[in-house]
């Protein structure tokens, strides 16, 4: 780490810039008695990624600490904010973010590289700077250094915010990642992964199965009782009935046994790895594996964070790598000495492996033992170009998958599904516009929004269209796109508050007579949705003292619900409310979202208060 003098000052944030998760655009004095980290980061970046855990290790250590992400984005599509938006909720990102789209704060600290870190002492000195993985390391002696230095001008207060997540609304999928078929079996498997879990399902809409508890985690056992942390690539061996999942957060390789109903750890430590180039089973430390597919005897992966491909014996579990040396460009040549790019999406034609190098925004293969690169040019250089393969272009595609002869690509950044034809070496677009959105309608007419994979049954075509929470469905026969329906959804809802993230409001305080009274709590649904009473709703006010809630049984979930209450003593006191209320679009009342609240009402009982007290809330969906 570079370290800087105390009169090197630290650079103001650019006026009119647009933040997440505050209210309004921050200043250096607003943050005056704080020690700042700021995270240079773009939200593609497996590397920006992976420092994540280590700023929440900071924050949580730290009161004093306030991280602020500057994203300076790389590609296009990462400089819309809604996108921004999407990557602050996916990643549980719980810091202010200022969008550095024209490079004015990467420019004036002399940032070359994603991610590095800006570290700003309580008066608004520059006290250091660093690149590269690893910042609790880089910077947990300096914080307290820092922290004692400065004593009694160090402010320890909690730094107010206005978390975006506060305002999103549950849905059954939450980002989900990649998709699967069991041909044979008619059925399809799905990575929820901001849900932590794996989902089994029919081409009807049926959901068959829930495979993991929900709670990130790296528990192996049952379905009901393991834990993922968000899952991403799967490949299913209908040899033996077995689904290999890419259990991403976690670094590990997990065997999901779809006949005893168990998850068992085959590949990893459970902890991020270094640059090895073989081990086994769990004595091997991976990096972000990514995407997975089996040909022959062998179990690929696609392991994003060391720029590789990695080939595992299924028998023995022996692990090597099989392509790339770990160098983040785009090399074609002998497998061993060509250079990858975060390889995130992995299928084959029983010969060749097809992959999305997504940082350097192109399709590969390996075939004959060489990487060769079918669609891109460089770590800069992507588009959204249709035509012959020398002159078409991607934007950081995740998914790709083979079937009869051509190479399907979720073009991620483009919201686009394309088609690669080997024969014909031509690149074409099968659904989306290039504009984010959830439209169904004509194939090219439809909107996505960041399609991270692709499969194939019974002839039709499944996105999985991550930012809009949803299965899409692209008929040929139609030549449209529709939104695929869960036919029984409900079983995906949490049944109860426990581990749901729930908002915290602040009601209008209210006057309550003493004695019997009632709280009157009435919500209302977001506009253009209504309640769903079939739904797992939950509603509960917890007693305090002087305030005594018998249990309350609602007869029907219209939210509109008057509480007995009994008022013992005149006192001052916050009654808490814990509701999950669920709510379908009024046109698609198949599709449903639920959200988590945490209603605190401040009341003042008194022999003057009133024997009904409002509690009304609105809901929003921003």
């Amino acid at each position: 780490m570079s370290i800087f003098s105390r009169d090197h000052k630290a650079h103001e944030f650019p006026e009119g810039a647009r933040w997440l998760n505050v209210d309004d655009p921050l200043t250096l004095s607003d943050l005056r008695g704080k020690v700042v980290l700021l995270d240079f980061r773009t939200y593609c970046c497996i590397n920006c990624m992976h420092v994540i855990p280590d700023l929440k290790r900071l924050e949580e250590k730290y009161p004093e600490l306030v991280v602020i992400g500057v994203h300076s984005a790389k590609f296009h599509n990462e400089q819309v904010r809604e996108n921004i938006r999407h990557s602050v909720l996916r990643y549980e990102i719980e810091h202010p973010v200022v969008i550095d789209n024209d490079f004015a704060l990467w420019s004036a600290y002399g940032i070359r590289a994603w991610p590095s870190f800006v570290l700003i002492d309580p008066v608004g000195n520059v006290a250091g700077q660093a690149s590269g993985e690893g910042p609790y390391a880089m910077f947990d002696d300096a914080i307290a250094s820092i922290s004692a230095a400065f004593g009694d001008q160090v402010d320890l207060e909690p730094f107010s915010m206005d978390l975006v997540r506060d305002r999103e609304p549950g849905a059954a999928l939450s980002y989900p990642g990649k998709i699967e078929v069991d041909q044979a079996g008619g059925r399809l498997f799905l990575s929820d992964s901001n849900h932590n879990r794996i989902v089994v399902f029919k081409p009807d809409g049926e959901i068959t199965q829930v495979i993991g508890s929900g709670t990130s985690g790296a528990r192996d056992g049952s379905f009901q009782d393991s834990e993922f942390w968000r899952p991403q690539g799967l490949v299913y061996d209908l040899r033996d009935d077995m689904l290999y999942v890419a259990d991403t957060e976690n670094h590990l390789v997990r065997r999901v046994d779809l006949k005893a109903r168990t998850v068992t750890t085959i590949l990893g430590k459970g902890h991020q790895g270094g640059h090895a180039s073989k081990g086994r089973g769990t004595d091997l430390a991976l990096n972000s594996p990514w995407d997975l597919t089996i040909m022959g005897d062998h179990l690929y992966i696609a392991m994003a964070g060391l720029h590789q491909i990695w080939r595992m014996d299924l028998q023995t579990r022996e692990a090597e790598v099989f392509a790339g040396s770990g160098r983040e460009d785009i090399v074609d040549g002998p497998r061993d000495r060509a250079a990858l790019a975060q390889p995130s999406g992995i299928d084959n034609d029983g010969e060749r492996i097809f992959f999305a190098d997504s940082e350097v925004s192109a399709v590969r293969v390996v075939e004959d033992d060489r990487v060769r690169t079918l669609v891109g040019a460089g770590l800069f250089e992507f588009d959204d170009i249709d035509g012959l393969l020398d002159q078409a272009r991607f934007q950081h595609p995740i998914g790709v998958m083979h079937h009869m002869g051509n190479v399907y690509v979720a073009d991620t950044y483009n919201h686009k599904v394309r088609i690669i034809k080997l024969e014909s070496g031509r690149v074409s677009t099968l659904a989306g516009t290039g504009r984010s959105g959830e439209s169904d309608g004509p194939s090219l007419e439809a909107t996505l929004s960041e399609p991270n994979d692709v499969a194939i049954l019974n002839g039709n075509l499944y996105i999985v269209d991550t930012n809009n929470h949803l299965i899409r469905l692209l008929e040929p026969a139609s030549d449209r796109l529709f939104t695929f329906r869960f036919t029984n959804e409900e079983v995906m809802y949490p049944r109860t508050p426990r581990g749901l993230r729930a908002r915290e409001v602040v009601l209008p305080p209210a006057d309550i007579a003493l004695g019997r009274a009632m709280v009157h709590l009435e919500l209302a649904p977001p506009p253009g949705f209504t309640w769903n009473p079939q739904a797992p709703n939950h509603l509960s006010i917890k007693s305090v003292d002087g305030i005594e809630v018998p249990p309350f049984e609602p007869d029907d979930w219209d939210w509109d619900f008057r509480v007995p209450v009994q008022v013992s003593e005149e006192a001052n006191a916050r009654l808490r409310i814990e509701a999950v209320a669920y709510y379908c679009e009024e046109d698609y009342p198949d599709f449903c979202r639920f959200s988590a609240l945490d209603l605190i009402l401040p009341v003042t009982a008194s022999a003057d208060g009133s024997t009904i007290v409002p509690a009304s809330y609105r809901l929003e969906i921003e």
